[in-house]
């Protein structure tokens, strides 16, 4: 096998690629949760919570591969089984819990979160650690999707009215109609 010379040592790919596989433990579990949520909503907002969380799995499985495919670039090799997956991750699974469409949006933003502090902690390791700022750049980006996602959702839970401003209303108060 011929040695890779990238600029980092093996010891820091070896620190990236354990990152990354860390990042896609937790990414792969959090796409079966958002899969399966998909599949099991019920009530009025079935319809948006069902394509909102396709949009969501759609975007996992790209982020997915890319995790893999970012570690075989640096030499290494993805985790590939649920066993792996399941003893990497960061997340836990809710085996039989089915919770109401308002607590798997609550689930899901506590696992977005989870992960976002995770790729900020990777990010950071990435680059002034193991000095490979381009895994940093390219887990950035995984968080600022991450961000997104999780910001939907919680818009999806929160529903307080704004002012026409933009500001939240006052306590006690209400947004005026049409806002």
């Amino acid at each position: 096998m011929r040695p890779i010379n990238i600029g980092l040592t093996d010891e820091q790919r070896q620190g990236v690629i354990n990152l990354l596989n860390q990042d896609l433990a937790d990414s792969y579990l959090l796409l079966v949760k958002t899969k399966k949520y998909h599949w099991d909503v019920v009530g009025p907002q079935f319809r948006s919570l069902h394509q909102l969380w396709e949009e969501h799995y759609e975007k996992l499985t790209l982020n997915i591969d890319a995790l893999a495919e970012r570690t075989r670039a640096l030499g290494g090799y993805p985790l590939g089984t649920m066993d792996g997956f399941l003893n990497m991750a960061t997340l836990k699974e809710h085996v039989g819990d089915v919770p109401t469409a308002t607590g798997m949006v609550a689930n899901l933003v506590q696992d977005h979160e989870q992960v976002i502090r995770n790729l900020r902690e990777h990010i950071d390791h990435s680059s002034e650690k193991f000095h490979d700022e381009g895994t940093a750049d390219f887990l950035t980006g995984l968080m600022e999707e991450h961000e997104e996602m999780a910001w939907m959702l919680r818009s999806f839970i929160e529903g307080q009215s704004v002012e026409p401003n933009g500001a939240k209303p006052a306590a006690g108060t209400k947004a005026p109609v049409g806002v």
